[in-house]
């Protein structure tokens, strides 16, 4: 059996990779493949957290733009993100893969608060960690928690798990001439405006030499090939 190339990982799913075929809340099924997904790395003795989105349930950054203060709206998604996790634990404990949910809000009847060294403990243990509630501030999005707990965690890689086999020139579901690019710089990234994170995430990932692989979640196996180094959706690297 080949190697993983990475020892520690962390996975950014997106609340919208929940939806399945619905346009609003969580699909058992799609959250179960996932959950499928990560057990199988999981089961190649590589390290897995997740963070993972909310705007599945709910987008603060949409809800501001239509008059909600920014604060309360990104509040708002940190809980939807809770929902998410809680729900992607119980796909993950149903194939006997045992999960931890860690959040950046405290609530503690449903989850623990973070604590870095704890959740790294949690990682050496063998178990699967979902980060929620973003970095528990209004104004950063679930990409930069992504980018935040990949470092707090010293995660070898980012995976951000998308609709698309990866990073193109342009939004490849509009623009059949859209090109992909198989590797990137952060700077090119930043330079281009391209849609791969936000500036913020971005930034972080390239002051800390964090490589990002862009990659679509939706294909069986892709989570698998990712982890062993295959070349597979985009590269971003210095």
């Amino acid at each position: 059996m080949t190697a993983p190339a990475y020892q520690r990982v962390l996975l950014k799913v997106s609340g919208e990779a929940l939806l399945g075929p619905e346009s609003f809340g969580i699909d058992p099924g799609v959250t179960m493949q996932i959950a499928e997904e990560i057990a199988e790395i999981h089961l190649m003795g590589v390290e897995i957290a997740v963070v993972i989105g909310g705007g599945n349930i709910f987008r603060g950054l949409a809800a501001s733009a239509r008059g909600m203060d920014r604060a309360t709206a990104d509040y708002m998604g940190m809980l939807a993100t809770v929902i998410n996790a809680l729900a992607l634990q119980d796909a993950l404990e149903q194939i006997d893969t045992i999960t931890r949910v860690v959040t950046a809000v405290e609530m503690r009847a449903v989850a623990e608060p973070f604590i870095r060294r704890r959740a790294v403990r949690h990682l050496e243990k063998g178990r699967v960690v979902v980060f929620a509630a973003g970095t528990g501030n209004p104004y950063f999005t679930t990409d930069t928690a992504a980018a935040l707990r990949a470092m707090e965690i010293r995660a070898d890689v980012i995976l951000k798990g998308t609709k698309v086999d990866g990073i193109y020139t342009a939004d490849p579901l509009k623009d059949p001439d859209a090109t992909r690019f198989d590797s990137i710089s952060y700077l090119q990234v930043l330079e281009q405006g391209l849609k791969v994170m936000d500036a913020t995430a971005i930034s972080l990932c390239m002051d800390n030499r964090l490589p990002i692989v862009v990659f679509n979640l939706q294909r069986p196996g892709n989570l698998r090939r990712a982890v062993l180094g295959e070349a597979v959706g985009s590269l971003v690297k210095v």
